[in-house]
């Protein structure tokens, strides 16, 4: 995916300060549905997985692991609280929703309410909104005061980057799989997409529940928004650290590995190589599994990827050395 910038773009780009409850919840509904950063999410999982009703039923419908997640469920409104986000939803105009659910049945059979809700039938957007707020109630709110930690924590540290380095270095930083090659934000992306801000500005999006890749909209003519993920640690569920899981994940190598980025915060991976005696592709791929572990966070600067830890993956060796 890229994202073009023009002249007044970069000024009115900013970060959200708090979660967006619409986007948490779309995208908590993805990794309930998945299995993807089980050490991460695995405790979530199976607390929200046993406390479920089928009210939840239409909610996978509408947002499936994979693929295309109907736009309308994320209204872009800078509302901070499920209401004020739900009346934006329930809202929807008629032609939004039918847009949307052609877009969503052109890759999956939908049920036969999609139609009415297509029409904008109010028992199924009743249905709908109800089944919102039952779900996020089970997998969202109880863990609300974590996300808004780590969200602001993440905040803090975004700030530091622009205070030191402007916009362009904040976007350069965003995330391993972003490259910042101005004026054009460039995206590892499941689908080939271009996305013009023409002087709207880009609302950047912590997110918790956001996995592997930033997402945005389909439909470029919204505002344009680009949720992307925070660094979040094993534990996250309950305040404590999962040091049982992190540690079965370390082998000799691998456990070198995190030292080394320990140590040398902002390491590249031809450095790492070098350092350990190892080739650059096994370097790479410890990397990756401590990456999403959430042991480490992986930026990219000058072309190169660059390593440095969580503070959940330096408390680990300090576990490991006592």
């Amino acid at each position: 995916m890229r994202v073009h910038f023009g002249t007044d773009d970069l000024a009115r780009t900013r970060v959200q300060p708090t979660p967006d409850p619409l986007w948490e919840t779309l995208l908590s509904l993805h990794r309930l549905q998945g299995v993807a950063g089980q050490p991460v999410f695995g405790d979530w999982r199976s607390r929200v997985r046993r406390r479920l009703d089928r009210s939840a039923g239409l909610l996978f419908t509408l947002a499936p692991p994979r693929g295309y997640s109907v736009d309308f469920l994320t209204p872009v409104t800078g509302v901070t609280d499920l209401e004020a986000g739900l009346d934006a939803v329930l809202s929807t105009p008629r032609s939004v929703l039918t847009a949307d659910l052609t877009e969503l049945a052109a890759s999956r059979r939908l049920p036969s309410w999609a139609p009415l809700l297509a029409a904008g039938e109010l028992e199924v957007l009743r249905e709908l909104g109800d089944a919102v707020r039952r779900y996020f109630a089970v997998a969202v709110q109880p863990y609300w005061p974590a996300i808004v930690k780590q969200v602001r924590a993440d905040r803090l540290q975004r700030g530091e980057i622009v205070l030191g380095g402007g916009v362009e270095a904040l976007l350069s930083t965003l995330h391993h799989r972003v490259r910042w090659r101005s004026p054009v934000l460039e995206i590892d992306y499941p689908v080939d997409q271009d996305l013009r801000l023409g002087g709207r500005g880009l609302l950047l999006v912590p997110s918790l529940f956001c996995w592997q890749s930033p997402v945005t909209l389909l439909d470029a003519g919204r505002q344009p928004v680009l949720v992307y993920p925070i660094d979040r640690r094993p534990g996250w569920v309950t305040g404590v650290s999962s040091v049982r899981s992190a540690t079965a994940l370390l082998g000799r190598t691998r456990a070198a590995v995190l030292n080394a980025i320990c140590a040398r915060p902002l390491i590249s991976t031809t450095e790492l190589a070098a350092e350990l005696g190892i080739s650059p592709a096994g370097a790479s791929q410890h990397a990756t599994v401590l990456r999403g572990s959430g042991l480490i966070v992986t930026d990219r600067a000058g072309g190169a990827a660059r390593h440095r830890p969580t503070t959940f993956g330096a408390a680990l060796l300090t576990v490991n050395a006592s």
